[in-house]
């Protein structure tokens, strides 16, 4: 698909037909410059080349959750790559060796990595993040039956642009916050640097651009209307500095409820007796599901009884979280390097995966917050009927001002 001197190869990234279609375009046309759907972080881990891993940055805010989400989806579509003989990634790899081979400069057009997973989780409702984490978890139950699928499968077809439309209206369905993020705010990424390498060059230099088929429909529109593509600051910004978002509204709101509950208990004249036992129940419940959360990823006992500790306490507070001192004690009892995260990359099985320090220190951490987040609600359920509030009264008169 050509656009003045910009080519468009839209491709199936786990596709062997993409790999050969690439190779014959930019054979044929011998451009000044390969343009290939990657960040500098994504094309340096399909080099080989693996960044230092830091446990305290993986671990922090929200993000266990959102690694779980992104390590989990490349583990899904490395796994449908190898039954169908193929590398995730192996077009934009045969791109830019093709590319060497002509002398052609290559240059990198997406947005990087991590910003677009944050942006990603950001923009998804809760219900939303449920719901795709149980279709992974249903994909990779599935995933070593989709070799004997592919006979009732065209995989030619599977960039056609009928078909690549249909999934991104499934996506969009499923969720437009995930879409959006996805597809449109990367659309208008990738058309801004072709743009701009298409302005850096003269004398009608040639760019071949290798991109994903389900980019391809948004770029080659907002190639031809450049004043839709929204400023570069704006696509690329993650924090929501001078913003209140509803996570956090609702975060600092359960902690003054929860503090106000607590004062209130306090000065309502009950028994030390009835305020001892209240204390007893936040503290169990809290602490048993969070350790419940590192047992069932198998995590270090140790680990399991950090959480116990903690989590009555960083429940109360929506800035802290027991999963971050659950994982920094399985990220200190078993010390990952930089050779576990490449291994990560590389595990042909769940059963390796679970056993990868680098992807266990992070699930521990993130069913260590669900585990506590559960315990919190079940926590103040109980808290309450000790010390003798009626439940259903609370409720009634928190949906009158509702």
């Amino acid at each position: 698909m050509v656009e003045d001197d910009i080519i468009l190869v839209g491709t199936g990234h786990i596709l062997e037909k993409s790999v050969r279609e690439v190779e014959a375009v930019i054979e044929r046309e011998k451009p000044d410059i390969v343009a290939v759907e990657l960040c500098q972080s994504r094309y340096e881990a399909l080099k080989g080349d693996i960044p230092d891993f830091s446990v305290k940055d993986a671990i922090a805010g929200g993000k266990p959750f959102l690694m779980l989400t992104h390590w989990l989806l490349a583990y899904v579509q490395r796994r449908m790559g190898s039954e169908l003989g193929i590398e995730p990634g192996a077009e934009m790899l045969a791109a830019i060796k093709k590319a060497e081979e002509l002398g052609c400069s290559i240059a990198l057009i997406d947005r990087p990595i991590q910003i677009t997973m944050q942006r990603f989780w950001k923009r998804m409702r809760f219900i939303e993040k449920l719901k795709m984490l149980f279709s992974i978890i249903l994909a990779i139950a599935n995933v070593g039956s989709f070799g004997g699928k592919t006979k009732d499968i065209d995989l030619n077809s599977l960039t056609d642009e009928d078909v690549v439309t249909k999934l991104i209206e499934e996506l969009r369905k499923f969720s437009p916050g995930a879409a959006t993020t996805l597809l449109d705010e990367r659309d208008a990424y990738i058309a801004g640097s072709l743009l701009a390498l298409k302005n850096e060059v003269t004398n009608g230099k040639k760019i071949v651009a290798v991109v994903g088929a389900g980019h391809v429909a948004g770029i080659k529109r907002l190639l031809e209307h450049p004043e839709l593509i929204p400023p570069r600051a704006e696509l690329c910004r993650v924090s929501e500095s001078g913003r209140l978002s509803i996570k956090n509204i609702f975060g600092v709101g359960l902690g003054v409820v929860i503090a106000i509950l607590v004062v209130a208990i306090l000065f309502s004249g009950l028994s030390p007796d009835i305020l001892v036992r209240a204390l007893f129940w936040w503290f169990i419940i809290n602490g048993s599901l969070s350790a419940l959360g590192v047992l069932i990823a198998r995590g270090h006992p140790f680990s399991a009884l950090t959480a116990f500790a903690v989590a009555w306490l960083t429940s109360l507070n929506p800035f802290l979280a027991a999963g971050w001192f659950a994982g920094l004690a399985e990220a200190k009892l078993r010390k990952p390097s930089a050779e576990d995260v490449r291994k990560m990359m590389k595990v042909d099985s769940l059963r390796q995966l679970m056993r990868n320090k680098v992807f266990k220190i992070i699930f521990v951490a993130a069913l260590a917050n669900v585990g506590s987040m559960i315990g919190t609600f079940i926590g103040a359920y109980v808290v309450l009927h000790v010390v003798g509030l009626d439940i259903n009264q609370i409720w009634a008169g928190l949906s009158g001002v509702i």
